[in-house]
């Protein structure tokens, strides 16, 4: 199963309703990776076949899903993203990580170990 397209509405409901709290409390029943991507970013396409090889490898155990800052500029100006791709590390408990840059996969696998405590 590839990373959830998600659009801000969706993030509202399923990550954190960032319009009514200020407080971070993850609405997730799984840990999550959030990919902010753009088509035209060439190392995001590089991410991007990872991404969805995460999603099928930790399937049940975390969701991946993916924010096009091109289409969800709000989205992505609520997190500060001035640079693509930024990987935001979402455990269920605690607050969220973000890394920027393209991640080789044995890094998101180091970090889905560490900071979600998943073994692959």
């Amino acid at each position: 199963m590839p990373a959830t397209h998600i659009t801000k509405a969706d993030f509202l409901r399923d990550v954190f309703d960032f319009e009514n709290n200020q407080e971070w409390a993850y609405a997730g029943d799984e840990p999550c990776i959030i990919d902010f991507w753009a088509p035209w970013c060439g190392p995001c396409r590089m991410v991007g076949p990872i991404l969805d090889e995460i999603a099928d490898s930790y399937e049940g155990k975390l969701k991946v899903y993916k924010v096009n800052t091109e289409e969800e500029q709000e989205l992505a100006g609520a997190f500060g993203i001035r640079s693509i791709p930024s990987i935001l590390f979402v455990p269920k408990e605690g607050r969220p990580q973000m890394a920027v840059g393209a991640l080789p996969k044995s890094s998101f696998q180091e970090a889905i170990k560490d900071i979600f405590n998943i073994e692959a």
